[in-house]
């Protein structure tokens, strides 16, 4: 854990001295957001365009890093630890590959966001998977529903498939570079297409536990 928030911290300060360095090379007006067409249609003034994505980025640090001392979970944490610090870690790498995107467009290197913003969440997607299918029972990582959190049988199973299908999902995800304009659609579709699947899976799951605990107490 110590090397990881060094790493961590180390990230954080790096997005805060690109920003600085940034400042007087950036428009007062600074464009932060783009449409399906890889249009601008946001912008946000000179200090919160360089400065949000930093502050987001030590928000989201804190909360991940406290996640071990606050879940009443912990050991379960602990059994996963090192695919959960590695999520962290690649989550900042995106957030800031994203960050320097922004400053570099608006200093004219005009990168295109729908042509690499697939790849990224793509890879998310797939680590994410993986942390799913290396996952304990908690409050914070995973899929958690009732029946998840209920049972760490139906949390094992339930995670186990919701692993596999967002790997594929990260995969149909670098997919949508080759269909400009439809980039979020292959992002988002299989979002909530496993979010409804595992959803009603791990529904299921848990009532076929029960019965298999019913009928073991009646024999």
């Amino acid at each position: 854990m110590r090397k990881t928030t060094a790493i961590i911290t180390g990230l954080i300060l790096l997005s805060f001295i690109i920003s600085i360095y940034f400042y007087p090379l950036v428009p007062e007006a600074m464009a932060t957001h783009w449409n399906s067409r890889g249009e601008v249609n946001g912008y946000m003034s000179r200090f919160w365009g360089l400065f949000s994505m930093p502050l987001l980025i030590t928000g989201l640090a804190v909360f991940y890093l406290a996640i071990p001392r606050t879940d009443l979970t912990r050991m379960n944490l602990v059994k996963f630890g090192k695919h959960h610090e590695g999520y962290v870690i690649f989550l900042i790498f995106f957030l800031l590959a994203a960050h320097l995107q922004i400053l570099l467009w608006n200093t004219g290197i005009r990168i295109n966001p729908n042509a690499v913003l697939p790849v990224g969440i793509g890879i998310l997607f797939y680590y994410i998977g993986i942390l799913m299918q290396n996952s304990e029972r908690n409050w914070f990582l995973g899929i958690k529903t009732p029946w998840t959190l209920s049972s760490d049988k139906t949390w094992k199973k339930t995670n186990r498939l919701g692993g596999k299908l967002f790997r594929i999902a990260g995969i149909v995800a670098v997919a949508g570079i080759f269909f400009p304009g439809f980039e979020f659609i292959f992002i988002l579709g299989p979002a909530l297409f496993i979010v409804g699947v595992t959803a009603i899976y791990s529904y299921l799951e848990y009532q076929k536990e029960l019965k298999e605990t019913e009928s073991q107490i009646k024999i």
